[in-house]
């Protein structure tokens, strides 16, 4: 298939944005097998055929560094709450009462919204044994999206500064959480023509003892088996660390948890010396700018880990705590804070913010190889965005701009991953989109009224 007529921003070694331009991915291809401007590539294949997409803008797939496939069926549950309570008293309790069938559920709904609004990869963050861990094989490969699904690692059932056990009882793993993790690493690694990966997904230092740590980041180092974890998101994770004579960094330096692949999500409350060892690490940070504001965590400081050379991702988080996983809103909002914060218009422009989104997420993965920009040899994951006919579109003078502060998902019409189209037109072709919204609402009520936390909002519901 020749996709052709789109401006095209590449984030390639030179960052060239392709005017007039076209991408080829052969019947059967999985990666992009030509690139460049429509008129000759037209010429050079004139029995391809043809899919036009005049107006568009192709960039490469979306990654999202920290998601919660769970936590759909939480949306709107746990509004307006800081986050220990709305962890302990909403969240928590809600997932400790999930079937496995609600956690498949839950990862279809998370996944065909990332899908339709343009993110191709993610990290999911913590899925907890109790969900079922081969449902969320299931809705991966089923999908077509690729998934790096960290399972969860833990054998300390409360958060930070807690005393005695805060957490659900229907969410607590004792350290055999650990070979858990392994047993899915050999049974699903791999899965989907690679589109699958077994992560750890540790909990929040805090939730996981410093022993259990060190045994995990060993056999994640000898096996190249990626790390996901909470770190630093609000003041309590900085006491907590502090009680063990630690700064965040200094913490996860002590206990090999800094190195590639290993994704730290918020990094909230970093010193300049955590973001100096950050940057020299080749760990990662997944930037969670509108879960941080929502939770009245704080803002990540951005600026000073671009500047120090750090790898910056993005990420939704989840829905209880954003409430959608639309990756394009959350590049504006990533761009725009930092300007505010130092008073500096020119900082985290446009196109530093797609490289975050694309190149510096496919950096954390360990996958820039293949994944984050768009060359011939590439993985042919990419989405169309398509302003031309929107009052809010026009005039486009800048693809880069009209992608950080105009576009939304709703304004996504074409994804392509592994070469497969998986959005036409909007259209969701690898899963059916009505009846994971019918089962959405059906499991999201079953679950909040097997728990028994209100409907949420503060006003009267009558």
């Amino acid at each position: 298939m020749l996709y052709t007529h789109a401006s095209i921003i590449t984030v390639n070694k030179d960052r060239e944005v392709i005017l007039d331009g076209a991408i080829l991915v052969k019947e059967g291809s999985t990666t992009i097998d030509d690139i460049g401007k429509t008129e000759p590539l037209l010429a050079k294949y004139p029995n391809e055929p043809i899919t036009d997409l005049t107006g568009h803008i192709i960039m490469p797939g979306l990654i999202s560094l920290h998601v919660h496939l769970a936590q759909s069926l939480l949306r709107s549950a746990a509004d307006d709450l800081t986050l220990i309570p709305w962890l302990c008293d909403r969240v928590w309790p809600m997932q400790g009462n999930f079937s496995e069938e609600d956690g498949y559920v839950a990862a279809q709904l998370t996944i065909a919204e990332m899908l339709k609004s343009g993110t191709t990869c993610f990290v999911e963050a913590l899925f907890a044994e109790r969900y079922g861990f081969g449902g969320a094989v299931k809705a991966v490969v089923e999908s077509g999206i690729r998934g790096c699904l960290g399972k969860v690692v833990m054998d300390v059932p409360r958060y930070a500064t807690q005393d005695g056990v805060s957490m659900h009882p229907g969410l607590i793993e004792d350290e055999s959480s650990l070979d858990k993790v392994l047993e899915c690493h050999a049974k699903y690694d791999g899965a989907g023509d690679g589109r699958v990966e077994v992560w750890f997904g540790a909990r929040t230092p805090g939730g996981v003892s410093e022993e259990l740590y060190t045994k995990m980041s060993k056999i994640a180092r000898d096996r190249n088996i990626g790390i996901t974890m909470h770190c630093a998101e609000i003041k309590a994770d900085r006491e907590f660390f502090a009680s063990k004579g630690h700064t965040p960094m200094t913490y996860c330096k002590e206990y090999g948890l800094l190195g590639p692949r290993t994704v730290l999500a918020h990094m909230v409350h970093l010193d300049d010396n955590d973001i100096k060892l950050l940057a020299g690490s080749g760990a990662s940070m997944a930037h969670c700018p509108t879960s941080n504001a929502k939770l009245g965590s704080g803002i990540a400081r951005v600026k000073e880990c671009l500047e120090a050379g750090a790898i910056v991702g993005i990420g939704c988080d989840g829905c209880p705590c954003n409430n959608v996983m639309d990756l394009l809103q959350e590049m504006k909002l990533a761009s725009l804070l930092p300007k505010a914060i130092h008073y500096a218009p020119d900082l985290v422009p446009a196109e530093t913010v797609i490289e975050m989104a694309t190149r510096h997420g496919a950096r954390a993965i360990g996958h820039e190889d293949s994944l984050g920009s768009l060359e011939i040899g590439k993985k042919a994951d990419f989405i169309s965005i398509n302003l031309s006919d929107k009052l809010y579109g026009v005039p486009n003078r800048d693809p880069c701009s009209a992608v950080v502060y105009i576009a939304t998902g709703n304004d996504v019409e074409t994804v392509v991953v592994n070469g497969q189209v998986l959005i036409k037109d909007k259209v969701l072709l690898t899963m059916n989109e009505a009846e994971i919204v019918k089962k959405g609402h059906i499991h999201g009520e079953q679950v909040r009224e097997r728990t028994g936390v209100p409907m949420g909002g503060r006003w009267k519901k009558v």
